[in-house]
Parts: C-alpha cells; structure tokens; sequence
C-alpha cells in the first residue's frame, strides 16, 4: 500500500455512516462515547456496534471522549475493541500514564490539543512532554473557542499558530478544525511537517440534507488533501504505534 496522508472522519452513528466512509477512502473513523450533550454520542452497544462494523471495512475505529476514569476508560475500550482513544478534553497526563499501563500495546492513545484562534496559544502546551512521556502515541490539534467550546466547532485554525507549536510536539500529529478541501492550500507549511499525518473532518464530511456522511463529501476531502501528499507520510497500519 502506499503512503497517503491519514483521513479520519468523526462522529459515526450508524452503519451508514461507516459505508460511506469506507467507499469514500477515508482511514479512520471518530466514535462518540462520554461527550456529554454531544450530537453524534453513542450508547456502550452503540460504540462496540460500530466499530464491529468499522473494523469489517478496514477502517480503524477510534474511540473519541471526555471521560477520565482510566479503569473505565480501558474497560470500554476492551469491550468495544476500539483500535485508538482519542481523549478530547483536559485529561492530565497522569490520565494518559494510567491509560496506558492498562491497555494493550496495540491500542493507541491520541490526546487533543486545544488551540485557541488568533494567537490565542494553546491550554497544554506547558504539559506537552508530560504527555508524550505518559505514553500519548499521536497529538491531534483541534480549536478551542473564545466561549470555551471543543470539538466539532467548524472554527479553523491558522497556520501560524500550528506552526508555532510544532517545535514542542515529539510525537507525530493530526490537524482538526473546521477543515474542508478548499482549505487545504492555507496548510502548505502544516503539510510539510514530518510529523503531519493526516487530517480529521466532522462537519465537512456531511450530507447537507441528511446530516450523515456523505461519500462525496469525504472523497473530496480525500482527494484534495492527499494532492501534493503522497509518499511523504505512513500508512494508517505504519502510524499505529510508531512514534
């Protein structure tokens, strides 16, 4: 196979959902469960549903939440066999420590960084090493808004302000934040980094008129990111766990 920049879709809820994403060349798919009030939150059935069915595509499964039990945190993701979790909030990196003594090695731990628009820095940055050293296997940059809101804002990020980080991080990264194909040109400098993977996409990757993932939608995005791209970045099976 070979290498493309990673694209992962977030906020499945159903089996559709998962087809579209599969025809449509996406890698990975986000997975709602401990998001309170959050659009696309799964049940505990729901989640391990659908990464059954997400696995049985190809497609990797990421579990995305804001809890920080890591014994629950485990618990669930053993249950549902999720392959990645994706701690979307203030997590410590204690959290991150606990997590991952207790899952399998072949379970990746994404933690989120939240930068704020216009320069506005980014709330982890003083713990970014902690996290990698607790054992984070990917970084995911995403925007945190002016009134305090995370995931799934349609608020973009400048470059500038990725780049401003990029020197701290030690671990490979995904680029969220209100991305779409026509925004790929505004990341050129982001793209070049070697340690970009990839992209994640919610409100894009939607059908406007059923508010499901729309396989045009996502090959879209596929094509216009991965433009430019190939053969400087890994496989999804290469990124698992290589940093």
């Amino acid at each position: 196979m070979s290498s493309r920049t990673l694209l992962k879709v977030c906020g499945a809820t159903a089996p559709q959902d998962i087809e579209a994403a599969a025809a449509a060349g996406a890698d990975c798919v986000g997975l709602w469960h401990g998001v309170p009030g959050g659009p696309s939150e799964l049940d505990p059935d729901g989640l391990a549903a659908l990464a059954a069915a997400a696995r049985s595509t190809g497609l990797l499964p990421v579990w995305v939440t804001f809890l920080a039990d890591p014994a629950a945190l485990a618990a669930t993701a053993r249950r549902a066999g999720v392959s990645w979790i994706q701690l979307h909030a203030y997590q410590p990196p204690a959290v991150v420590r606990a997590l991952r003594e207790a899952l399998p090695a072949s379970v990746g731990i994404v933690k989120v960084l939240h930068v704020a628009p216009g320069g506005g820095g980014c709330v982890e940055r003083p713990l970014i090493g902690a996290y990698a050293r607790a054992g984070t296997d990917l970084f995911l940059l995403d925007t945190a808004t002016e009134d305090g809101r995370i995931g799934s804002t349609g608020r973009s990020l400048d470059q500038a302000d990725v780049m401003a980080l990029l020197p701290r991080l030690t671990r490979p990264f995904l680029l969220a934040g209100g991305l779409t194909p026509a925004t790929r040109p505004a990341y050129e400098e982001v793209v070049r980094d070697p340690g970009f993977r990839g992209i994640d996409v919610d409100t894009a990757a939607r059908d406007r008129v059923t508010g499901g993932f729309g396989t045009p939608e996502i090959a879209a995005l596929a094509r216009a990111w991965r433009t430019g791209a190939e053969g400087r970045h890994r496989t999804t099976r290469e990124m698992e766990l290589s940093s």
